[in-house]
């Protein structure tokens, strides 16, 4: 399974991959020859910048050294087994998930530390689990408790397979207004104190999530990740006074990939005994040209990084087809929301190559996606650039804000070197 993961068939069912040319598998892609902007490959299609991608992983690699801590990315980011394995040979110390079909990829793809930042409940999951940790004694899997309720399902699950072994879990600290995770210090301290006695599970860390609230208002998400972090910190200290964790060393993860510097420091809370602070940013290896760059700017200030010259880099990028100009400043392009990322805000016109050019140029700053249908994205701009309007042939190049929802949208994608040359491929198993 897991060389049919990492090096599958690609053949003209994968959407980008060209009808005219042989099936290949992933390794081979490569060696094709084949050249983005010359056409090699139907529009639209999304890639990865081969260079960005190497200084992303380094860059957050080297982050989370210089926090004494380590990085557990969330795999829901990619669901990429290559970008699984990038990551765990640049020195993540794990690979999170959303849920157990997520982990099941990864633990197919050759990851052996896993976290699920999810709480885990159902009969066939919690079975699962056991199936794959029966099959690989060394497998870790580490799921999160947020209440007596699950706690009380998982027990009467175990107590009906005598021969599963206690589940490692994470007792998770929540947000008023967020999703999951004990809203006030008594519950998270009442649970706690449960999931030390129950013989069904075993204590292993502290987790929460801050992401969610991050607003790019430096004093304001500064605030709210201290307090949140405070109460991490306090219920941590408590489970190891009353010895309520069953591990020799204590997890304490937090992270999303927006304000990631402000939990980053307060991962390795004094405990008497061994702690491992876990970052699960996910976003940071292909960043974005968006959201991600807007907030990541203000991660850049707080840490004195010069986001020119060492900031996180945008690493994919989906180029697309102007297909009709059907009325002034409106161009139609061949990409939408089956094709690119759209939760956050539009896509973001940041190249143009007219048809037979192989070399990119910049577009003027008033070019705009406007809207998106399935198939099709509306491009407008100013009548002050009427001169430098987009012409039926020519390929736009499109960034996106939020990776997460443009890699679900694509099985594969190119890795291209500088000049757009395909040099590698990656797959995606969502």
């Amino acid at each position: 399974m897991t060389a049919e993961l990492l090096d599958p068939l690609l053949d003209a069912s994968f959407k980008g991959y060209p009808r005219t040319q042989a099936p290949r598998a992933r390794s081979a892609i490569g060696t094709a020859g084949w050249n983005v902007l010359a056409g090699d490959l139907p529009l639209p299609l999304a890639l990865i910048r081969r260079e960005a991608l190497a200084h992303n992983l380094a860059w957050m690699q080297r982050y989370v050294r210089s926090q004494g801590i380590d990085l557990a990315p969330h795999g829901k980011t990619t669901m990429s087994p290559q970008l699984f394995a990038r990551q765990i040979d640049a020195g993540a110390w794990g690979i999170t998930f959303a849920n157990v079909a997520q982990l099941a990829v990864g633990v197919a793809a050759g990851v052996r530390r896993c976290l699920i930042a999810n709480q885990v409940m159902q009969d066939e999951d919690l079975a699962g689990i056991q199936q794959m940790l029966a099959a690989d004694e060394g497998l870790r899997v580490v799921f999160l408790v947020d209440s007596t309720a699950q706690l009380a399902l998982i027990e009467a699950w175990t107590a009906a397979h005598a021969d599963a072994r206690p589940f490692e879990v994470m007792l998770e600290i929540g947000l008023d207004g967020g999703r999951t995770g004990c809203r006030t210090q008594e519950e998270a301290i009442a649970l706690a104190r449960a999931l030390g006695a129950s013989p069904a599970v075993r204590l292993v860390g502290i987790e929460c999530y801050e992401g969610l609230w991050a607003t790019g208002d430096s004093a304001a998400d500064t605030a709210l990740a201290t307090a949140l972090m405070d109460r991490v910190q306090a219920v941590a200290r408590l489970c190891a006074d009353e010895d309520l964790f069953d591990t020799d060393e204590v997890l304490c993860s937090a992270g999303g990939s927006a304000v990631f510097d402000l939990v980053a420091g307060r991962l390795r809370p004094a405990l008497g005994r061994p702690v491992r602070g876990l970052l699960r940013s996910g976003c940071y290896v292909t960043h974005d040209h968006g959201f991600y760059t807007r907030m990541v700017g203000q991660v850049n200030a707080r840490i004195g990084c010069d986001c020119a010259e060492d900031g996180l880099r945008p690493a994919m990028e989906v180029w697309a087809a102007v297909q009709s100009c059907p009325e002034p400043r409106l161009a139609i392009l061949t990409a939408g929301r089956r094709d690119v990322s759209f939760d956050i805000t539009m896509p973001i016109p940041f190249a143009r190559a007219v048809r037979g050019a192989q070399a990119p140029t910049g577009v003027p700053a008033s070019w705009k996606i406007t809207a998106l249908n399935d198939q099709h994205a509306y491009l407008r701009w100013d009548e002050s650039d009427d001169a430098l309007a987009p012409v039926v042939g020519e390929r736009v190049g499109l960034g996106i804000s939020h990776p997460c929802t443009t890699f679900d949208k694509w099985r594969w994608m190119p890795v291209v070197d500088e000049a757009y040359n395909v040099v590698d491929a990656i797959t995606t198993a969502f």
